[in-house]
Protein backbone atom coordinates (compact mmCIF):
# COMPACT_ATOMS: atom_id res chain seq x y z
CA UNK A 1 0.00 0.00 0.00
CA UNK A 2 2.98 2.36 0.88
CA UNK A 3 4.84 1.66 -1.90
CA UNK A 4 1.79 1.86 -3.73
CA UNK A 5 1.75 5.63 -2.38
CA UNK A 6 4.93 6.10 -3.20
CA UNK A 7 4.36 5.31 -6.70
CA UNK A 8 1.63 7.77 -7.28
CA UNK A 9 3.19 10.70 -5.80
CA UNK A 10 6.18 9.97 -7.63
CA UNK A 11 4.34 9.96 -10.95
CA UNK A 12 2.34 13.27 -9.74
CA UNK A 13 5.15 15.35 -8.96
CA UNK A 14 6.92 13.47 -12.42
CA UNK A 15 3.55 15.25 -14.07
CA UNK A 16 3.76 18.37 -12.21
CA UNK A 17 7.30 19.35 -12.90
CA UNK A 18 6.41 18.03 -16.58
CA UNK A 19 3.83 21.26 -16.89
CA UNK A 20 5.64 23.83 -15.31
CA UNK A 21 8.56 22.94 -17.79
CA UNK A 22 5.76 22.79 -20.74
CA UNK A 23 3.59 25.49 -19.29
CA UNK A 24 5.85 28.70 -20.46
CA UNK A 25 6.41 27.72 -24.18
CA UNK A 26 1.99 26.89 -24.50
CA UNK A 27 1.44 30.20 -23.03
CA UNK A 28 4.32 31.75 -25.25
CA UNK A 29 2.32 30.17 -28.26
CA UNK A 30 -1.38 31.60 -26.89
CA UNK A 31 -0.25 35.05 -26.51
CA UNK A 32 1.09 34.76 -30.33
CA UNK A 33 -2.40 33.36 -31.68
CA UNK A 34 -3.62 36.68 -30.02
CA UNK A 35 -1.93 38.91 -31.45
CA UNK A 36 -1.86 37.92 -34.57
CA UNK A 37 -5.84 37.49 -34.25
CA UNK A 38 -6.15 41.01 -32.45
CA UNK A 39 -4.18 42.26 -35.45
CA UNK A 40 -6.30 41.23 -38.18
CA UNK A 41 -9.18 41.92 -36.94
CA UNK A 42 -8.34 45.82 -35.65
CA UNK A 43 -8.53 48.68 -38.31
CA UNK A 44 -5.66 50.44 -39.41
CA UNK A 45 -6.71 53.56 -40.61
CA UNK A 46 -9.64 55.83 -41.22
CA UNK A 47 -10.91 54.46 -44.32
CA UNK A 48 -11.04 51.07 -42.89
CA UNK A 49 -13.14 52.18 -39.97
CA UNK A 50 -15.33 54.02 -42.66
CA UNK A 51 -15.69 51.03 -44.59
CA UNK A 52 -16.64 48.90 -41.63
CA UNK A 53 -18.85 51.29 -39.86
CA UNK A 54 -20.93 51.33 -43.45
CA UNK A 55 -20.43 47.43 -43.57
CA UNK A 56 -22.17 47.32 -40.17
CA UNK A 57 -24.32 49.47 -41.20
CA UNK A 58 -25.51 47.63 -44.39
CA UNK A 59 -25.59 44.97 -42.38
CA UNK A 60 -27.89 45.56 -39.64
CA UNK A 61 -30.33 47.17 -42.90
CA UNK A 62 -30.29 44.09 -43.84
CA UNK A 63 -30.76 42.29 -40.60
CA UNK A 64 -33.97 44.44 -40.25
CA UNK A 65 -35.53 43.64 -43.38
CA UNK A 66 -34.99 39.80 -42.95
CA UNK A 67 -36.51 40.29 -39.20
CA UNK A 68 -39.64 42.36 -40.74
CA UNK A 69 -40.18 39.75 -43.43
CA UNK A 70 -40.00 36.99 -40.98
CA UNK A 71 -42.17 38.75 -38.93
CA UNK A 72 -44.84 39.55 -42.23
CA UNK A 73 -44.40 35.60 -42.56
CA UNK A 74 -45.37 35.09 -38.55
CA UNK A 75 -48.15 36.64 -38.60
CA UNK A 76 -49.76 35.27 -41.89
CA UNK A 77 -49.01 31.93 -40.26
CA UNK A 78 -50.12 33.45 -37.37
CA UNK A 79 -53.67 33.74 -39.21
CA UNK A 80 -53.30 30.75 -40.85
CA UNK A 81 -52.85 28.92 -37.90
CA UNK A 82 -56.26 30.37 -35.99
CA UNK A 83 -58.10 29.62 -39.12
CA UNK A 84 -56.66 26.15 -38.80
CA UNK A 85 -57.37 26.37 -35.11
CA UNK A 86 -61.31 27.11 -35.90
CA UNK A 87 -61.19 24.35 -37.78
CA UNK A 88 -60.07 21.82 -35.66
CA UNK A 89 -61.93 22.70 -32.97
CA UNK A 90 -64.62 21.82 -34.79
CA UNK A 91 -63.24 18.51 -36.02
CA UNK A 92 -62.79 18.22 -32.15
CA UNK A 93 -66.19 18.41 -31.82
CA UNK A 94 -67.36 16.05 -34.17
CA UNK A 95 -64.31 14.21 -33.12
CA UNK A 96 -65.77 14.25 -29.71
CA UNK A 97 -69.17 13.70 -30.87
CA UNK A 98 -68.25 10.49 -33.17
CA UNK A 99 -65.76 9.43 -30.17
CA UNK A 100 -69.14 8.98 -27.74
CA UNK A 101 -70.65 6.79 -30.64
CA UNK A 102 -67.27 4.92 -30.43
CA UNK A 103 -67.36 4.40 -27.27
CA UNK A 104 -70.64 2.85 -26.92
CA UNK A 105 -70.02 0.97 -29.96
CA UNK A 106 -66.69 -0.39 -28.09
CA UNK A 107 -68.70 -1.34 -25.16
CA UNK A 108 -71.14 -3.35 -27.32
CA UNK A 109 -67.78 -4.93 -29.08
CA UNK A 110 -66.81 -5.71 -25.30
CA UNK A 111 -69.60 -7.47 -24.69
CA UNK A 112 -69.62 -9.35 -28.25
CA UNK A 113 -65.87 -10.13 -27.67
CA UNK A 114 -66.46 -11.86 -24.27
CA UNK A 115 -69.16 -14.17 -26.18
CA UNK A 116 -66.15 -14.55 -28.01
CA UNK A 117 -63.45 -14.93 -26.16
CA UNK A 118 -66.15 -17.45 -24.08
CA UNK A 119 -66.61 -19.67 -27.85
CA UNK A 120 -63.06 -19.33 -28.67
CA UNK A 121 -62.07 -21.28 -25.40
CA UNK A 122 -64.89 -23.88 -26.48
CA UNK A 123 -62.98 -23.75 -29.47
CA UNK A 124 -59.46 -23.95 -28.30
CA UNK A 125 -60.75 -26.82 -26.53
CA UNK A 126 -61.74 -28.50 -29.27
CA UNK A 127 -58.60 -27.51 -31.52
CA UNK A 128 -56.65 -29.05 -28.80
CA UNK A 129 -58.42 -32.04 -29.11
CA UNK A 130 -58.22 -31.93 -33.11
CA UNK A 131 -54.39 -31.11 -32.63
CA UNK A 132 -54.23 -35.10 -30.65
CA UNK A 133 -56.25 -36.54 -32.95
CA UNK A 134 -54.18 -34.71 -36.27
CA UNK A 135 -51.00 -35.73 -34.09
CA UNK A 136 -51.98 -39.38 -33.83
CA UNK A 137 -53.00 -39.16 -38.08
CA UNK A 138 -49.63 -37.43 -38.86
CA UNK A 139 -47.98 -40.58 -37.02
CA UNK A 140 -50.24 -42.66 -38.55
CA UNK A 141 -49.92 -40.87 -41.92
CA UNK A 142 -46.08 -41.36 -41.43
CA UNK A 143 -46.13 -45.45 -40.42
CA UNK A 144 -48.02 -45.65 -44.06
CA UNK A 145 -45.41 -43.24 -46.07
CA UNK A 146 -43.01 -45.55 -44.65
CA UNK A 147 -44.90 -48.79 -46.08
CA UNK A 148 -45.73 -46.80 -49.43
CA UNK A 149 -41.73 -45.66 -49.71
CA UNK A 150 -40.91 -49.40 -49.17
CA UNK A 151 -43.80 -50.31 -51.49
CA UNK A 152 -41.97 -48.23 -54.20
CA UNK A 153 -38.64 -49.16 -53.78
CA UNK A 154 -40.11 -52.65 -54.04
CA UNK A 155 -42.58 -51.44 -57.30
CA UNK A 156 -38.64 -49.95 -58.62
CA UNK A 157 -36.78 -52.78 -58.13
CA UNK A 158 -39.75 -55.14 -59.47
CA UNK A 159 -40.12 -52.98 -62.56
CA UNK A 160 -36.24 -52.85 -62.96
CA UNK A 161 -35.94 -56.75 -63.23
CA UNK A 162 -38.55 -56.39 -65.34
CA UNK A 163 -36.34 -54.66 -67.59
CA UNK A 164 -33.79 -56.64 -67.63
CA UNK A 165 -36.11 -59.62 -68.06
CA UNK A 166 -37.10 -57.97 -71.37
CA UNK A 167 -33.50 -57.07 -72.16
CA UNK A 168 -32.37 -60.78 -71.49
CA UNK A 169 -35.39 -62.12 -73.36
CA UNK A 170 -34.92 -59.75 -76.55
CA UNK A 171 -31.17 -60.90 -76.38
CA UNK A 172 -32.42 -64.69 -76.01
CA UNK A 173 -34.92 -64.19 -78.90
CA UNK A 174 -31.67 -62.73 -80.93
CA UNK A 175 -29.56 -65.32 -80.71
CA UNK A 176 -32.80 -67.85 -81.05
CA UNK A 177 -33.24 -66.35 -84.69
CA UNK A 178 -29.58 -65.96 -85.40
CA UNK A 179 -29.03 -69.93 -84.49
CA UNK A 180 -31.93 -70.83 -86.47
CA UNK A 181 -30.38 -68.81 -89.39
CA UNK A 182 -26.91 -70.64 -89.05
CA UNK A 183 -29.24 -73.70 -88.56
CA UNK A 184 -30.35 -73.20 -91.67
CA UNK A 185 -27.42 -72.48 -93.22
CA UNK A 186 -25.59 -75.38 -92.02
CA UNK A 187 -28.51 -77.75 -93.03
CA UNK A 188 -27.72 -75.97 -96.57
CA UNK A 189 -23.74 -76.67 -96.23
CA UNK A 190 -24.71 -80.16 -94.88
CA UNK A 191 -26.74 -80.74 -98.30
CA UNK A 192 -24.37 -79.59 -100.48
CA UNK A 193 -21.35 -81.76 -98.59
CA UNK A 194 -23.74 -84.46 -99.13
CA UNK A 195 -23.97 -84.21 -102.68
CA UNK A 196 -20.25 -83.58 -102.97
CA UNK A 197 -19.95 -87.11 -100.95
CA UNK A 198 -22.00 -88.69 -103.56
CA UNK A 199 -20.00 -86.73 -106.41
CA UNK A 200 -16.82 -87.97 -104.70
CA UNK A 201 -17.92 -91.64 -103.57
CA UNK A 202 -18.78 -91.75 -107.38
CA UNK A 203 -15.61 -90.69 -108.81
CA UNK A 204 -13.79 -92.64 -106.37
CA UNK A 205 -15.99 -95.65 -107.44
CA UNK A 206 -14.37 -95.19 -110.70
CA UNK A 207 -10.89 -94.38 -109.42
CA UNK A 208 -11.63 -97.75 -107.58
CA UNK A 209 -12.04 -99.47 -110.88
CA UNK A 210 -9.44 -98.18 -112.29
CA UNK A 211 -7.19 -98.96 -109.60
CA UNK A 212 -8.41 -102.41 -109.57
CA UNK A 213 -7.64 -102.52 -113.37
CA UNK A 214 -4.18 -101.35 -112.83
CA UNK A 215 -3.89 -104.05 -109.50
CA UNK A 216 -4.24 -106.15 -112.43
CA UNK A 217 -1.73 -104.85 -114.95
CA UNK A 218 0.33 -104.71 -111.54
CA UNK A 219 -0.41 -108.53 -111.31
CA UNK A 220 0.85 -109.40 -114.76
CA UNK A 221 3.81 -107.75 -114.57
CA UNK A 222 4.98 -109.28 -111.53
CA UNK A 223 3.81 -112.63 -113.26
CA UNK A 224 6.83 -111.31 -116.17
CA UNK A 225 9.10 -110.25 -113.83
CA UNK A 226 8.97 -113.78 -111.92
CA UNK A 227 9.80 -115.48 -115.06
CA UNK A 228 12.31 -113.00 -116.07
CA UNK A 229 14.00 -113.48 -112.42
CA UNK A 230 13.55 -117.73 -112.83
CA UNK A 231 15.34 -117.47 -116.49
CA UNK A 232 18.23 -115.32 -114.84
CA UNK A 233 18.43 -117.99 -111.99
CA UNK A 234 19.21 -120.39 -115.29
CA UNK A 235 21.28 -118.09 -117.18
CA UNK A 236 23.51 -117.49 -113.81
CA UNK A 237 23.76 -121.14 -113.28
CA UNK A 238 25.20 -121.39 -116.77
CA UNK A 239 27.68 -118.85 -116.06
CA UNK A 240 28.49 -120.85 -112.49
CA UNK A 241 29.54 -123.75 -114.93
CA UNK A 242 31.22 -121.58 -117.60
CA UNK A 243 33.28 -120.03 -114.64
CA UNK A 244 34.01 -123.44 -113.16
CA UNK A 245 35.60 -124.75 -116.81
CA UNK A 246 37.48 -121.29 -117.34
CA UNK A 247 38.92 -122.15 -113.91
CA UNK A 248 39.75 -125.99 -114.85
CA UNK A 249 41.18 -124.61 -118.36
CA UNK A 250 43.12 -122.02 -116.64
CA UNK A 251 44.46 -124.80 -114.13
CA UNK A 252 45.32 -126.98 -117.42
CA UNK A 253 47.06 -124.24 -119.17
CA UNK A 254 49.30 -123.04 -115.93
CA UNK A 255 50.08 -126.99 -116.01
CA UNK A 256 51.31 -127.19 -119.25
CA UNK A 257 52.75 -123.71 -119.46
CA UNK A 258 55.23 -125.29 -116.23
CA UNK A 259 56.19 -128.89 -118.42
CA UNK A 260 56.98 -127.14 -121.21
CA UNK A 261 59.48 -125.09 -118.89
CA UNK A 262 60.59 -127.65 -117.26
CA UNK A 263 60.74 -129.55 -121.06
CA UNK A 264 63.35 -126.56 -122.20
CA UNK A 265 65.17 -126.45 -119.13
CA UNK A 266 65.86 -130.41 -119.47
CA UNK A 267 66.87 -129.72 -123.50
CA UNK A 268 68.92 -126.91 -122.53
CA UNK A 269 70.80 -129.17 -119.67
CA UNK A 270 71.77 -131.74 -122.12
CA UNK A 271 72.80 -129.61 -124.70
CA UNK A 272 70.18 -129.67 -127.03
CA UNK A 273 68.65 -126.67 -128.94
CA UNK A 274 64.50 -126.67 -127.78
CA UNK A 275 62.62 -125.89 -130.78
CA UNK A 276 61.19 -122.74 -131.45
CA UNK A 277 57.87 -121.43 -129.71
CA UNK A 278 55.27 -120.86 -132.49
CA UNK A 279 55.21 -116.74 -131.46
CA UNK A 280 53.79 -117.51 -127.84
CA UNK A 281 50.35 -119.02 -129.54
CA UNK A 282 49.94 -121.05 -126.94
CA UNK A 283 49.92 -118.28 -124.20
CA UNK A 284 47.71 -116.36 -126.89
CA UNK A 285 45.11 -118.77 -127.08
CA UNK A 286 44.68 -119.18 -123.64
CA UNK A 287 44.54 -115.93 -123.10
CA UNK A 288 42.01 -114.94 -125.73
CA UNK A 289 40.26 -118.32 -123.80
CA UNK A 290 39.89 -116.25 -120.71
CA UNK A 291 38.91 -113.12 -122.48
CA UNK A 292 36.62 -115.14 -123.74
CA UNK A 293 35.39 -116.78 -121.00
CA UNK A 294 35.52 -113.64 -119.36
CA UNK A 295 33.16 -111.65 -121.81
CA UNK A 296 30.84 -114.85 -121.64
CA UNK A 297 30.87 -114.50 -117.42
CA UNK A 298 30.01 -110.53 -117.68
CA UNK A 299 27.35 -110.88 -120.60
CA UNK A 300 25.72 -114.22 -118.63
CA UNK A 301 25.63 -111.74 -115.45
CA UNK A 302 22.56 -111.50 -113.83
CA UNK A 303 21.39 -107.37 -114.67
CA UNK A 304 20.46 -106.10 -112.11
CA UNK A 305 17.20 -105.29 -112.56
CA UNK A 306 16.54 -101.47 -112.52
CA UNK A 307 13.79 -100.02 -110.85
CA UNK A 308 11.13 -98.94 -113.21
CA UNK A 309 10.74 -95.00 -113.90
CA UNK A 310 7.52 -93.13 -112.63
CA UNK A 311 4.83 -93.26 -114.94
CA UNK A 312 1.71 -91.51 -115.24
CA UNK A 313 0.10 -94.91 -114.74
CA UNK A 314 2.12 -95.23 -111.14
CA UNK A 315 0.89 -91.43 -110.37
CA UNK A 316 -2.82 -91.84 -111.37
CA UNK A 317 -2.70 -95.44 -109.33
CA UNK A 318 -1.42 -93.20 -106.22
CA UNK A 319 -3.76 -90.42 -106.65
CA UNK A 320 -6.52 -93.14 -106.71
CA UNK A 321 -5.63 -94.79 -103.66
CA UNK A 322 -4.98 -91.31 -101.89
CA UNK A 323 -8.76 -90.13 -102.91
CA UNK A 324 -10.40 -93.57 -101.57
CA UNK A 325 -8.51 -93.10 -98.26
CA UNK A 326 -9.29 -89.72 -97.91
CA UNK A 327 -13.20 -90.19 -99.08
CA UNK A 328 -13.31 -92.55 -96.72
CA UNK A 329 -11.76 -90.97 -93.76
CA UNK A 330 -14.06 -88.22 -94.50
CA UNK A 331 -17.29 -90.22 -94.40
CA UNK A 332 -16.38 -91.33 -91.33
CA UNK A 333 -15.99 -87.80 -89.70
CA UNK A 334 -18.97 -86.85 -91.28
CA UNK A 335 -20.92 -89.87 -89.82
CA UNK A 336 -19.22 -89.10 -86.20
CA UNK A 337 -19.18 -85.52 -85.87
CA UNK A 338 -22.30 -83.85 -84.47
CA UNK A 339 -20.98 -80.16 -83.83
CA UNK A 340 -19.50 -77.26 -86.24
CA UNK A 341 -16.67 -77.02 -84.37
CA UNK A 342 -14.94 -78.98 -87.51
CA UNK A 343 -16.47 -77.51 -90.49
CA UNK A 344 -13.50 -75.19 -92.05
CA UNK A 345 -11.25 -78.19 -91.78
CA UNK A 346 -13.87 -79.95 -92.93
CA UNK A 347 -14.49 -77.69 -95.41
CA UNK A 348 -10.82 -77.88 -96.51
CA UNK A 349 -10.62 -81.90 -96.38
CA UNK A 350 -13.29 -81.85 -99.19
CA UNK A 351 -11.45 -78.82 -101.22
CA UNK A 352 -8.88 -81.26 -101.44
CA UNK A 353 -11.10 -84.51 -102.32
CA UNK A 354 -12.58 -82.23 -104.97
CA UNK A 355 -8.61 -80.97 -106.56
CA UNK A 356 -7.39 -84.74 -106.44
CA UNK A 357 -10.63 -85.84 -108.67
CA UNK A 358 -9.91 -83.20 -110.96
CA UNK A 359 -6.38 -83.77 -110.94
CA UNK A 360 -6.75 -87.23 -111.36
CA UNK A 361 -9.29 -87.06 -114.16
CA UNK A 362 -6.71 -84.67 -116.22
CA UNK A 363 -4.27 -87.69 -115.90
CA UNK A 364 -6.29 -90.10 -117.23
CA UNK A 365 -7.53 -88.10 -120.21
CA UNK A 366 -3.84 -86.82 -120.59
CA UNK A 367 -2.01 -84.21 -122.78
CA UNK A 368 -5.42 -83.34 -124.84
CA UNK A 369 -7.57 -82.85 -121.48
CA UNK A 370 -9.51 -79.65 -121.70
CA UNK A 371 -8.24 -79.31 -117.96
CA UNK A 372 -4.65 -78.25 -118.44
CA UNK A 373 -6.10 -75.22 -120.74
CA UNK A 374 -8.67 -73.86 -117.38
CA UNK A 375 -5.43 -73.77 -114.95
CA UNK A 376 -3.59 -70.61 -114.30
CA UNK A 377 -0.09 -70.62 -115.87
CA UNK A 378 1.65 -68.20 -113.86
CA UNK A 379 0.45 -69.05 -110.57
CA UNK A 380 1.63 -66.34 -107.92
CA UNK A 381 2.29 -67.59 -103.87
CA UNK A 382 -0.53 -67.25 -102.11
CA UNK A 383 -0.95 -65.22 -99.01
CA UNK A 384 -1.17 -66.46 -95.59
CA UNK A 385 -4.47 -67.67 -94.43
CA UNK A 386 -5.96 -66.73 -98.08
CA UNK A 387 -8.43 -69.25 -99.17
CA UNK A 388 -7.34 -71.18 -102.46
CA UNK A 389 -9.21 -72.02 -105.20
CA UNK A 390 -10.02 -75.12 -107.38
CA UNK A 391 -7.28 -73.84 -109.94
CA UNK A 392 -4.71 -73.45 -107.88
CA UNK A 393 -4.80 -76.42 -105.91
CA UNK A 394 -5.54 -78.64 -109.07
CA UNK A 395 -2.11 -76.71 -110.63
CA UNK A 396 -0.48 -77.32 -107.36
CA UNK A 397 -0.51 -80.77 -107.32
CA UNK A 398 0.19 -81.21 -111.48
CA UNK A 399 3.40 -78.77 -111.81
CA UNK A 400 5.58 -80.67 -114.22
CA UNK A 401 2.21 -81.20 -116.82
CA UNK A 402 1.40 -78.28 -119.20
Amino acid sequence: MIQFALLFGLGFLTAALLVFLIAPAIHRRIVWFTEKRLKATMPLSPQEVRAQKDMARALFAAENARTEHALSQERDKTVTLQIHNGKLQQEASRLSAGSAELQTRIDDLEAEAGELRSRLRHEESYISQLKSGIHTAEQASAEKEADIDGLRKRMTKMAADTDNLRIDLATRETEIESLKLRINTLRDERDTLRQDLSAANLRAADAGQSLRQESDRNKRLEERLNREIAGSADRETAIERQAQDVIRLRERLETAVKESKEAGKALRAAGLTPPKKPARTPKLSAASVIATADDQIKAAEPTQVAEPERTVEDEIAEMTEEVRNRATALSDRLAKTRSPAHDDAMREEIAKIAANMVALTALKEGDSSPIFDLLPKDREPAEPGARLSLADRVAAMLPKHP
